[in-house]
């Protein structure tokens, strides 16, 4: 068959029938097959034909059981894979959200602060009652996540370490007394208000200290909780000591009541932390992800609470002045803390950021702990004012520290 235009004579190609069996597969829309020639023994999809204008749509859906098995994938080794890797890294994230979740410290504290003042009542159901067993949870996650390869290592440096004893109980108390006497006799407030700026200065280091010193130089944590850690042991003596030498011929002091409660608040929960480490890893591995976050959320009801509880006095004629007076205990604590160890270590290579550790040492304490001992120890409610608001003023200079010399590491 053919026809003539002009002088071109055009054939016209002749399309015999042509039969497909063994149909067996549905193939998906997206999958294209290449053009082979058609006495290959792979069945051909013929996509188009436009003879002259004209279309005509040959489908092919297959020819071979074993071809076709080739698009029919088992979901299982499909997605199986990628959904275990997916929920791993899911639990993976969460597990490092919650790890990291101490690094919003400091808008916790700041939000709490706000909070209290502005809605007192949100804080005031955590009463003093709840100080003890909420100091002592601290002090539990302390001992979680310490060691003794932690202790073996800070060992080494004793200088250090006595450094900063001496910045905690020696340095702090000194500048506390003055700072108390102040308040007293220059600024003519009660007696009772700058007996709790000396029971501040008279507490063992702050556990925020180790995680500022991580933040600013990781390598030094260590000895960070050492100093730390022997601080807080021998507060069991120190503190009842100090308060009975500087607050004694003021207010009466209860030393074996606060031997008794130092024991109870700080050293048990330490103890049960490092005991449980060191029987039973796993547990404490499978619980250690979770106590930042309570931690996080404990340090907000113990920061917000005192504020709450004690917003009157706060707010009093005397809380501005006894604010700006713990401002100046703790700027003086951290600048002396600083100049002294690096005059002491200066040859040292890492002078620097020792010198950054024990300015967090000499400047930060435990306030809650004070503050719950000015709650069982002492009938005016006036000694824990100092203590409320030192809790809240340390938090925010110690971080404001992190945040300067974090940048300045950069």
């Amino acid at each position: 068959m053919s026809s003539t235009i002009g002088q071109l004579s055009i054939q016209r190609p002749r399309f015999n029938h042509v039969y497909l069996q063994n149909i067996s597969f549905h193939l998906p829309k997206q999958v294209r097959f290449p053009v082979l020639p058609l006495n290959s023994h792979v069945p051909v999809p013929v996509s188009s034909i436009s003879p002259f204008g004209s279309s005509r749509l040959l489908v092919c859906k297959c020819a071979s059981e074993k071809f076709s098995g080739s698009f029919e994938r088992d979901p299982g080794q499909e997605y199986g894979l990628d959904s275990n890797q997916t929920v791993k890294q899911k639990k993976a994230s969460i597990m490092e959200i919650l790890k990291q979740s101490n690094s919003i410290l400091p808008h916790v504290v700041l939000a709490s602060t706000v909070l209290a003042l502005v809605y007192p009542p949100s804080f005031t159901w955590f009463t003093s009652r709840y100080y003890a067993p909420a100091l002592g949870f601290l002090m539990f996650a302390v001992g979680v996540n310490s060691s003794e390869k932690d202790f073996i290592e800070a060992f080494k440096r004793p200088y250090a370490i006595f450094a900063g004893y001496v910045g905690q109980f020696v340095v702090k108390p000194l500048l506390g007394y003055i700072f108390g006497m102040i308040a007293v006799t220059v600024f003519r407030l009660p007696t009772p208000l700058g007996a709790g700026i000396m029971l501040v200065s008279c507490v063992s280091g702050a556990q925020l200290s180790n995680y500022a010193t991580f933040l600013t130089d990781p390598p030094l944590a260590p000895l960070s909780i050492v100093m730390t850690s022997l601080s807080t042991a021998t507060a069991v003596f120190v503190t009842p000591m100090l308060s009975l030498l500087l607050i004694g011929k003021r207010l009466p002091v209860d030393v074996m009541g606060m031997v008794s409660s130092i024991l109870q608040i700080v050293i048990a929960p330490i103890a049960a932390g490092l005991l449980l480490n060191r029987l039973f890893p796993r547990l404490c591995a499978a619980i250690r992800p979770f106590l930042p976050p309570l931690s996080v959320l404990d340090t907000a009801f113990c920061v917000g609470a005192p504020l709450a509880i004690n917003i009157n006095s706060v707010l009093s004629p005397f809380g501005l002045t006894v604010s700006l007076l713990i401002v100046a205990f703790h700027l003086s604590a951290f600048i002396a803390g600083f100049f002294l160890s690096g005059f002491v270590f200066h040859k040292a290579p890492d002078v620097k950021a020792l010198q950054r550790t024990l300015s967090f040492e000499t400047g930060m304490q435990s306030s809650l702990l004070a503050l719950a001992l000015a709650n069982r120890f002492f009938q005016d409610p006036l000694v824990g004012v100092p203590p409320a608001i030192s809790t809240v003023i340390m938090s925010l200079m110690g971080f404001s520290l992190v945040m300067l010399w974090a940048k300045k590491g950069e």
